[in-house]
């Protein structure tokens, strides 16, 4: 069952697609789908808005260079700003899943 991307979830998950190295947009997309499979639908309306913003908050840095296939496309790479983003905010998302699913977990007495 595919569903919308949660807020902030897209972010974590750029960031995280990026600590394998440079990546233009599609690449980062399908290395999303790869791992998340039909559980995260990320469509280009929310990814290349997502990747403008996390430039300009200094997290990515981009480059042009030449796709596997040859063609110009916009790669970026995690600066160290948005490494040290990024740990903390796997950190901070760790903590709320293990308090979330304890809560679910949780059984009437």
């Amino acid at each position: 069952m595919a569903s919308d991307i949660y807020t902030g979830t897209l972010d974590v998950l750029i960031l995280k697609a990026l600590t394998w190295g440079p990546m233009h947009g599609y690449a980062i997309n399908r290395w999303i789908t790869d791992r998340a499979g039909e559980a995260v639908n990320v469509n280009e309306g929310a990814l290349y808005p997502a990747l403008h913003r996390l430039e300009a908050r200094g997290l990515l840095s981009e480059e042009w260079g030449r796709t596997e296939r040859n063609r110009e496309a916009k790669f970026y790479t995690l600066t160290p700003k948005g490494r040290a983003h990024l740990r903390r905010e796997v950190t901070r998302w760790n903590t709320y899943a293990r308090v979330v699913t304890e809560a679910l977990a949780t059984t009437r007495a």
